[in-house]
This record gives structure tokens, sequence and C-alpha cells, in this order.
């Protein structure tokens, strides 16, 4: 199991309660009726949702049902969190109608919930679907604040989390250096973006205005998107002097959403390990990763030593592991003593986090292959995904499937080798 710090070196101030609450205005929000109609907004209309058990008013709120298994992944970090250290205090900073501050605090046990949206038109909404967890007092509270400044705020009176959860929509970066500033050593810190458009290679100003890093486009855009987010972060997290190790990296197809959990520690990254430029070359499908002091040598094999038009570069991004094996491991036995997977039930989510343990070997370079690249390549139909990665195995390569693409797997062979044993598969 990953070890945790027990403590950081600013002591924080103690958990909130109404009596200790520096914002008066909360103490009048932890009173009311859960969902009750008279505390929620005339402009706001009741929508009951379930999910884990759980019963919530998502209102006039965004909403996606698909967003349950990111919720998933951040409720079982939290629990393991809170087995590890037995404490848990949670900022969610852009909490939408609350429901994952309520997964927090039901599932994950938290000791102290900061629920934060900054439209205050939420604000008895998100109270009423806190207020169905009443078994102890001082256990949560409402804030409508912008997420930078509250944020900040915190920092300022001493004001620390284990873990801070900031749902952000687009690109939106601003928020690192602050989520950084109050964020217990040791603590994580899971991001989101939305912004396909930059992972794709589409709008490379603004991937390097939000991220530091100048995309272009390449054939596996959506694992660019985390690595882009993870070295956004890296970078943000290096001028500070943390150093930050990313547990699980998740894709989801709708919006697209790009999620990372990294825990953070004092400490820069050694030597810019792990952050450096891909290359993708059109004409013969491989990829490559280039330090800082490689880049004068960026060029392809296939162009017999010569620069090549055909060479596309993207970066610097996160080149090192997208999740960490021990940690896939240990949310896989805290979803099976919450009953999430085992005994016919959780088959999907079970899935995804045995697809994550595979992709977590070390010998895996950047990026998948498309089975229909190789095939197009080959000029071949598509052998079976299963097949062809068993033969790659049986010539000794690291193979895995990729939980972004399911036509897709990640090897560290050579585009080459695939078409050949494409074609070999092809003849038998």
């Amino acid at each position: 199991m990953l070890a945790l710090p027990s403590t950081n070196s600013l002591s924080p101030l103690p958990l909130l309660s109404t009596r200790q609450n520096p914002n008066p205005r909360q103490a009048s929000f932890r009173a009311q009726s859960p969902l009750s109609p008279s505390r929620i907004s005339a402009s706001c209309h009741s929508h009951l949702q379930t999910e884990r058990g759980l019963e919530f008013d998502t209102g006039d709120t965004f909403f996606r049902h698909e967003s349950a298994t990111g919720r998933d992944l951040a409720v079982l970090a939290a629990s393991l969190y809170k087995k590890c250290t037995g404490r848990l205090r949670v900022l969610d900073a852009m909490c939408g109608c609350g429901v994952r501050s309520l997964r927090y605090l039901a599932e994950a046990d938290a000791d102290f919930v900061v629920a934060n949206d900054a439209n205050d038109d939420y604000r008895s909404l998100i109270v009423g679907n806190m207020s169905s967890v009443q078994e102890k007092e001082g256990r949560w509270v409402v804030e409508s604040n912008d997420a930078n400044r509250l944020m900040t705020e915190c920092y300022l009176r001493r004001d620390f989390f284990d873990l801070i959860d900031v749902d952000s929509f687009g690109s939106d970066s601003t928020f690192l250096r602050s989520a950084f500033s109050c964020l217990k050593l040791g603590g994580l810190l899971y991001l989101t973006s939305t912004d396909g458009y930059s992972s794709g290679g589409h709008r490379p100003h603004h991937s390097l205005a939000a991220y530091g890093a100048y995309v272009r486009p390449m054939p596996y855009s959506n694992e660019i998107g985390l690595r882009m987010l993870i070295g956004g972060a890296v970078r943000e997290a290096s001028v500070l002097g943390y150093h930050v190790t990313p547990l699980f990296s998740y894709y989801s197809y709708h919006g697209p959403v790009f999620r990372v959990m990294l825990q953070v520690n004092r400490g820069k990254l050694p030597d810019n390990r792990y952050y450096e430029f891909i290359s993708y070359c059109s004409l013969c499908g491989d990829s490559l990763s280039y330090s800082w002091d490689k880049l004068s040598k960026m060029r392809c094999s296939c162009s017999d030593g010569k620069g090549s038009s055909s060479l596309v570069v993207s970066g610097p991004l996160w080149v090192g592991p997208l999740h960490c094996a021990s940690y896939i491991t240990d949310m896989l036995r805290m979803a099976e003593q919450q009953e999430w997977i085992g005994n016919g039930t959780g088959s999907d989510l079970q899935k995804l986090l045995l697809l994550m343990l595979d992709e977590s070997d070390l010998r895996l370079p950047v990026g998948y292959i498309k089975l229909d690249e190789v095939a197009s390549r080959a000029k071949i139909n598509s052998p079976p995904l299963r097949i062809m990665m068993g033969a790659l195995q049986k010539e000794g390569y690291a193979v895995s499937r990729s939980h972004i693409a399911s036509n897709a797997f990640k090897t560290n062979s050579s585009m080459a080798t695939c078409i050949r044993i494409a074609k070999g598969l092809q003849q038998q």
C-alpha cells in the first residue's frame, strides 16, 4: 500500500463546526431540512437521482450519470487515504449539486467536507443534499465562493486539506497553484479537463497557455490529454517545490473528460524525468520521447538520420506511468471490501481497474496503437485484438489493452513489428 505521510509541516486549524465557522452565514444553512421545497430556490427544479444507494437532487445544475465512474474512483482513493492516515478533510471546490461531497462524506467517512460552488443559487440545493448525512455534527459546510479565492483564503488561515477535488470545465488551470498551497503534504489532488480540442492538437497555443505544452494532432490524442493535464500539474508543483505522483488517470468519452488523481509531496522532479517531448512519425507510425537535452537529435530512424516532415512533436508532457500499480491493486481491494465488485456485481468498474493495472507496466511507452491503423498500414483485415496481443507477448513484448480506446493496445514493439505479426496472422 502506498505510504502517506501522517503530518504536514504546517498544522491545520481544527475542524470547522458551526461555532468555529469563520463565515457566520454558514451556520443557518446547517439546520435546514433536507430537500425541503421551501429551501430550494424558486428558479431551481427538483430532479431526484440515486447513485450507490444515495439519493440526491440535481436541480438545475449540470449533472452527468456517466461521470459516476469518475466519482467511484475518487471515493475509493479517499477511502484508502482515510484507512492509511486515520483522517480525511475534503475540499470539493466546484461541487455543482454536491453529489461528490455527499459521497465523500457518506462512503469515504470523511471527517469534514467543504462543498463549494460559485453559483449561490445552488446553495440551498447543496445543503439539502448534504443534510441527508446527519449522524455527526460539524462534518460539513457549504460555501458559495470562487474556487481560487476560497483556496487562497484557506491557505492564508493555514487551513489545509487531505483531498481537494476540482471538477473544472474546459482547460481551466488557473486554480493549480492555489490548490497546491492549501493541500497537506502527502495529500491528494483530483484534477479535471474537458478540453478535447487542445488534447487533439487543434488549439496548440491554447494548450501552451493552459498547461505549458504545445500539442499537435497525434493518433492517441486522448492519452495526450491525460499527459497534458499531469504535465501542467508537474510544472506548477515544481514552481512551489513540490513533486507530484499520478496514482491513476482516467479518460471517459463523454465530454470528453480527463481526470487524474495526484499525490503531492515536497521535492522537485529530478533531472526532468518523465517530463519530456513526444514525437510521432506519420510515415512509419512509431512514437518516441525526448528529454530537453536531446531535442537537437529529434528524428525518426525511418528517415535515415535526416530531418523528416513526417515527424510531429508535442510537449513538454508527462511521459511516465499513468497509474501506480500498487495503488490500483489497493483500489481493487477497497472496491471489493465495499462490495462494489465481486459476486457478479460491478463488472464495469472491475474491468476498468484491471485495465489500469495492466497499463501500469513500466515497460510500456507513451501512446497506444489502434488495430485499425495496423490493418491499414499492412493492407489487411484487422486481426482479433486478443490474438494480436497474444502474438506480441509470444515474441517477448510487453502489451496491454488501453482503457482509453477499446480497439487499441499499448506495446513496446515498433509499428513495423506489429505489421509483420498482423500479416503473419492473416496467413494462418
